[in-house]
């Protein structure tokens, strides 16, 4: 019954097909604005780590000014970043099963003169727990591990696009690679990673493209390297000048993770955050009242507002675009199935039910949807790519959006459900047509 309503549909379609092609149209429009939009809002929403989101947690510790709170809409929060003498000191801890104090820096990176110029790069500075707590897949080799971060020992993971460029894209591993007046040697090479929020660091733009190259942090003294990154501090100038000076004061400039397999690991964390920021108040640090914060990633990404409140908007207005447009359609089927009354007499003259006659003006109206969808899916596709490249601009990557299978599916229930709004009411109406009118006519 079925492929013959679907047949009928086709023949309905084929027949009047230059008012077929507006209604068709109307719905591919609606379907391409919405999921371009709601794909948008997926993106900036989506668990980045589904699979660990629930057992990573971003450190934070009150330090800041007695006077008055840290800057921003919650005067409750605290600084969104630690200090370095802070990271030194909780990375103590042998509670968590991983943990990682990080930033970034901008270096120097001196490649083959065969290869190209010395150019500046991104150089995010980790401990060797960075790797596995955060899942970063290997194409060639590994991270290091604590022995090279104790030392430590010159060495580097590169992205898949920094081997590229320095290496055509060989294996790398024991090679060397200069940065700034120091040569590195190459342990790993990552394949590609490239989440569309860089929840690791919610620092700056949210949207930013991950770091091509990753060195132990311990080389923060020796090479007195500076963060990129943001830099919130207060109070008077430290004790000691220049850069020791920068890493005893407090100045918050570094971002932590741990990892904590379970409820009790996370509860003995934060006695130990306790803990520990009380012993600092007896030595005149923190003079805030106690405000430590264990936040799991999800949360953190909507506490710094990831997901923007316009994107939410635009998706919102997206939406109630494509039910205006099916609504305004449901005119033209109304009139469409009006026109067929005649053939539709002979029909129920002939035992047809008014239910069957419903049905096969519903899967007309679904069809219609299901052709205005695939349609718009690709419009969509078009205009994902233009924001694409739009963000090459402003982020220096251009594969942020993409529409994967969760707005696929949506994309072909929207178009059922346009269908519906579009052609219910004109097949309701259709099938109480009286038949003996239009035998008469006949």
């Amino acid at each position: 019954m079925l492929l013959y309503n679907l047949r009928i549909a086709l023949l309905s379609l084929k027949r009047n097909w230059i008012l077929s092609s507006v209604i068709v149209g109307g719905i591919a429009l609606g379907i391409a604005v919405s999921t371009m939009f709601s794909t948008t809002r997926h993106v900036f929403a989506r668990n980045p780590i589904p699979h660990k989101s629930d057992v990573l947690y971003y450190v934070r510790l009150d330090s800041w000014d007695p006077q008055r709170p840290y800057p921003g809409d919650d005067p409750t929060r605290p600084p969104t970043q630690i200090t370095y003498r802070d990271m030194v000191e909780i990375m103590k801890s042998d509670i968590p099963l991983r943990q990682s104090g990080m930033f970034k820096s901008s270096l120097y990176v001196f490649p083959d003169p065969k290869v190209g110029r010395p150019q500046k790069a991104l150089v995010r500075l980790v401990f060797a727990d960075f790797f596995p707590m955060f899942d970063l897949p290997f194409k060639y080799g590994s991270g290091w591990d604590g022995k090279a971060d104790a030392g430590p020992e010159p060495v580097v993971v590169l992205s898949q696009e920094e081997n590229d460029l320095l290496f055509g894209g060989a294996n790398s591993v024991g090679k060397t690679v200069r940065i700034e007046d120091r040569e590195f040697r190459v342990v790993g090479v990552l394949d590609t990673w490239r989440p569309a929020v860089k929840f690791y660091d919610l620092t700056q733009a949210a949207v930013q493209a991950p770091e091509p190259i990753y060195m132990p942090l311990n080389f923060l003294r020796p090479m007195k390297l500076r963060t990129a990154g943001n830099s919130d501090g207060w109070g008077p100038s430290p004790s000691q000048p220049g850069f020791e000076g920068r890493l005893v004061g407090e100045s918050c400039w570094l971002q932590m993770w741990v990892e904590l397999p379970s409820k009790e690991k996370r509860q003995a964390y934060e006695d130990f955050l306790k803990a520990y920021v009380l012993e600092q108040k007896r030595t005149g640090r923190f003079p805030r009242p106690l405000n430590n914060r264990v936040t799991p990633v999800m949360a953190w990404m909507k506490e710094q507002g990831v997901v923007p409140k316009e994107v939410t908007a635009m998706m919102i207005v997206s939406l109630l675009f494509l039910a205006v447009c099916a609504l305004n359609l449901m005119g033209l089927l109304l009139g469409k199935f009006l026109a067929r009354a005649p053939e539709i007499g002979v029909r129920r003259a002939l035992g047809a039910r008014r239910l069957d006659i419903f049905v096969q003006h519903v899967v007309e109206c679904e069809l219609v949807g299901v052709i205005g969808g695939l349609i718009g899916v690709a419009l969509a596709l078009g205009g994902l790519a233009w924001i694409n490249n739009w963000m090459k601009t402003v982020a220096q990557r251009g594969d942020v959006f993409q529409l994967d299978g969760e707005m696929a599916v949506l994309s072909f229930v929207l178009s059922l459900v346009a269908g519906l709004i579009a052609g219910v009411y004109p097949a309701w109406r259709v099938c109480r047509i009286a038949p003996a009118v239009h035998l008469k006519v006949q």
